[in-house]
């Protein structure tokens, strides 16, 4: 359905036509029938789908409608700083043409301005589950005047350990039959039923078929290699593929600086996120990479779940994720919104005894490709690392100057000056351990 031909406040149709929007996807057309009617939902959706759009447009239509004006605010619930944060810069740019003021709250920064925010009023309140309790119990967020819920990334936030924060901030807010309630989830599990059922009013389940689990405009690669030459075969790709931007997953977080400092001494401009960081570094590497300031981003599954990067080109499974719906997370970064987008994952014999469970999971088996000698590229990190190693000491992440404790603080951002390094670059020479070799039979 075209969103011009929908019955909606005109000002949210100049703002959805701002933001580019022009047909609704299927997770959009499916709850947007019951929530501007003013039902409550539960959602299976993965991440990429619009989501998002489809519960910022039932909340700026509904209060804009003058549905339950009594209970004016509405309250978005998240796992992460992240999320929050996203989400928030989705609202402003669908709310260029109303009039509603949205405020985004979450630790590991001070209370002042957030505070202040709240004092101000605030129509749509973004947050996670610790910052908001906080916020309630010291009186500034009324959570009795919450007229619209959303519960985003719910399997998540169970997953994280947020169910007891959860259900005390439900607790707090007024009957679900005098509100509107939306829960979101990658699956929805028996728990997020449960929540459903217990605090909402009800709801209508909408559920994607696994058919759907993954998005049909993704084109899916496998390649089987060995572990120690998978830096050679990633560098012979990115080198063939020539991606603008790529993301890449990997499951342990010194595998992720690793890689990223050998993808950086490679000229390939790089950082990491991994979860022993910091949170304002997540938070400030995400935004950068979001914006375009770096291409190439190495992370663990911190980063695989509700994160919005326009028009990501590639996604590489360094590591076969460990959890099989991680893969679903993971390649859902690219072909959001109908784009196209590339995913490819390798299988080692460390990690390769995961690919039965993630093709169960799909019902469908990942297109493998052949391993030739001519995709494997030259790794120059191994004679910069050899010729600098008397000088800087051994390399590992807890050193100044390299690792997320120095003054790097989580990146290897070096090479400013795009993919290719001028000046000083290490000669190419052969791979270390040539060749490539099979990871663990499919058997299936």
């Amino acid at each position: 359905m075209l969103f011009k031909d929908m019955n909606l406040h005109p000002n949210l149709l100049r703002s959805i036509a701002d933001r580019g929007y022009t047909e609704t996807t299927p997770v959009q057309d499916r709850t947007l029938a019951e929530t501007l009617e003013g039902r409550d939902v539960a959602v299976q959706s993965q991440t990429g789908t619009g989501k998002t759009a489809a519960f910022l447009i039932t909340l700026y239509e509904n209060m804009l409608s003058g549905q339950t004006q009594k209970w004016r605010s509405a309250l978005i619930i998240v796992p992460t700083r992240e999320l929050a944060v996203q989400i928030e810069g989705e609202a402003r740019l669908l709310v260029r043409h109303l009039k509603f003021h949205i405020g985004c709250f979450y630790g590991g920064v001070g209370y002042e301005k957030q505070e202040a925010q709240l004092r101000q009023g605030t129509d749509i309140i973004i947050g996670t589950p610790g910052r908001l309790l906080d916020l309630s119990e010291k009186g500034l967020l009324k959570l009795k005047e919450v007229g619209y819920l959303v519960i985003d990334e719910a399997d998540r936030m169970f997953d994280m350990g947020f169910l007891p924060d959860i259900k005390r901030l439900l607790q707090k807010m007024t009957a679900p039959r005098v509100r509107q309630s939306m829960l979101f989830s990658a699956t929805l599990s028996r728990m997020s039923r449960k929540i459903a059922l217990e605090y909402m009013h009800d709801p209508v389940f909408i559920e994607l078929t696994p058919e759907n689990l993954t998005v049909d405009t993704i084109t899916q690669e496998l390649y089987r290699v060995k572990s120690h030459i998978k830096p050679n075969l990633l560098l012979g790709i990115l080198a063939k593929e020539k991606p603008a931007n790529a993301l890449i997953f990997v499951n342990m977080r010194h595998t992720a600086f690793k890689l990223a400092k050998k993808l950086d001494l490679n000229g390939y401009r790089c950082r990491y996120l991994s979860g022993d960081l910091p949170q304002l570094k997540r938070l400030q590497i995400m935004e950068d990479f979001m914006e375009g300031k770096f291409p190439f981003l190495v992370a663990t599954d911190v980063a695989a779940r509700g994160l919005h990067i326009d028009d990501l080109e590639m996604v590489v499974n360094y590591d076969l994720p460990q959890d099989h719906e991680n893969y679903v997370h993971r390649i859902g970064r690219t072909a959001r919104c109908g784009k196209s987008g590339k995913a490819i994952s390798f299988a080692d014999e460390k990690f390769g005894e995961h690919l039965y469970p993630i093709e169960a999971f799909l019902k469908q088996r990942i297109p493998e490709k052949p391993v030739t000698m001519d995709m494997f590229a030259t790794d120059r990190s191994l004679e910069y690392e050899a010729q600098h190693k008397y000088e800087r000491g051994p390399e590992t992440p807890g050193r100044s100057g390299g690792g997320p404790r120095g003054g790097g603080g989580g990146g290897v951002d070096r090479n400013r000056g795009g993919r290719e390094r001028s000046g000083g670059a290490p000669r190419p020479r052969s791979p270390h351990g040539s060749g490539h070799g099979s990871g663990s039979s499919r058997g299936h």
